[in-house]
């Protein structure tokens, strides 16, 4: 018996280590992140597919016009070898939109994670990958027309991009504001909310002031001093309007919306075209030297990153209170995310281009020309107009549910 039991030692030691190491693998970080489907690491694999695609735009654009010439099909451009470079763009951005398109058609909706339409988000990535690779080059053989035609409806969907984004900052913004006034947090954060917005204030004028200094090298420049000086004036009409004592929204919010204002400004003057004596910064972009790279490579992550954080965002959109969430529901819209990545197809195609498919771009530039500067000096405005809106709306409502007769 004593033998026996010694012989069966080894063999109970070894499955009760075999046990415990599937135990440790089934609970580690990686099980939970590889096995099975995780729409926590498939959005990243669905930002890294719109990174690639970005890259093979700008590819297309600066190096691929002698490629693209070959094609006959490319006849729409007359000649005009810098308009095959920014068909290219329209091309593989039309492709990119398909796909996504495709998966928003086939994801939204989805509110539960036993829901068969979860594996298809956040597996299947051979087949995902395989379409993703047909629609970059099946819009090589579309007619050119076609493609143009595309080209001025990406220009909706592009505002529509920037519209949402614009939505989602401004949600953050006023939820992070209304959370540093709640009773939970007013006490044990006043200091560190004061620190943040005088922070704001500093960085906001500092802003105007190099703006001025850098563009503004005359009084000629009239409309660049119009454009500054009319993104002070909304700072403070900001300002103004959230200390009003029928509004009472602080000083923080304000503070983070002029930063964000200024940052429109100043993109909007940065995009102004290289020959303009008052953008003395763009003498820089004239040649491909480390600074363009770098700016460039900074700008295509810019869009990535943007395009990432706002389509987790379908919250912002949520009009009326949900149920309670459970621990079965999906951690962000599906439908909702492949939507904004869609439009951002859009919207990288258009900073590609400059919001104008014949526009002359210059190796590694993005958005430049006055469509983009106009572009964003219109979406400041609105951040302006919204964000007011936001504060005005409830006491608009209030007066008028106070007047309605009973």
């Amino acid at each position: 018996m004593t033998n026996t039991a010694m012989e069966e030692d080894p063999h109970s030691d070894v499955s009760s280590s075999r046990e415990r190491y599937a135990e440790f693998i089934k609970d580690s970080c990686c099980a939970r992140y590889f096995l099975g489907p995780n729409p926590s690491i498939a959005r990243f694999v669905y930002a890294l597919i719109f990174l690639v695609t970005c890259l093979i735009a700008w590819t297309v654009r600066d190096y691929g016009r002698n490629a693209l010439t070959e094609l006959e099909r490319l006849k729409g451009c007359h000649g005009a070898r810098y308009c095959f470079g920014a068909e290219g763009v329209l091309r593989i951005s039309f492709g990119c939109f398909l796909f996504f398109f495709v998966m928003f058609l086939s994801t939204m909706g989805t509110k539960k994670l036993e829901d068969s339409r979860n594996l298809w988000h956040s597996e299947w990535w051979p087949a995902k990958i395989i379409i993703w690779i047909g629609f970059m080059v099946v819009p090589f053989f579309i007619p050119s027309a076609f493609i143009q035609l595309y080209g001025k409806f990406a220009h909706f969907g592009a505002g529509a991009f920037l519209m949402i984004q614009l939505i989602s900052v401004i949600s953050f913004i006023t939820w992070l504001n209304d959370c540093c006034q709640s009773e939970k947090y007013a006490e044990r954060c006043q200091y560190q909310v004061m620190v943040l917005s005088a922070t704001a204030y500093v960085a906001s004028l500092s802003g105007i002031i190099l703006m001025y200094i850098w563009y503004v090298p005359s009084l000629s420049c009239s409309l660049n001093i119009l454009f500054i000086t009319l993104t002070l004036v909304l700072l403070q009409l900001m300002i103004l309007t959230s200390m009003h004592r029928m509004v009472k929204a602080g000083f923080l919010a304000p503070g983070l919306m002029g930063m964000y204002i200024v940052y429109l400004c100043w993109s909007a003057i940065r995009s102004e075209p290289q020959t303009e004596i008052c953008n003395k910064k763009a003498e820089v972009a004239t040649s491909a030297d480390w600074l363009t790279i770098v700016s460039f490579v900074i700008a295509v992550l810019a869009i990535v990153i943007a395009t990432f954080s706002t389509g987790i965002d379908s919250k912002c959109f949520q009009f009326k209170k949900t149920e309670a969430e459970s621990e079965d529901d999906v951690p962000y819209g599906y439908g909702f995310f492949h939507f904004v990545f869609a439009m951002g197809a859009m919207y990288f195609a258009m900073l590609f281009v400059g919001w104008n498919a014949h526009n002359t771009m210059q190796k590694w530039t993005i958005d430049v020309g006055w469509a983009s500067t106009w572009v964003r000096i219109v979406n400041e405005w609105v951040a302006t107009l919204v964000y007011i809106w936001m504060l005005v709306a409830p006491l608009v409502w209030k007066s008028r549910r106070q007047s309605d007769p009973v």
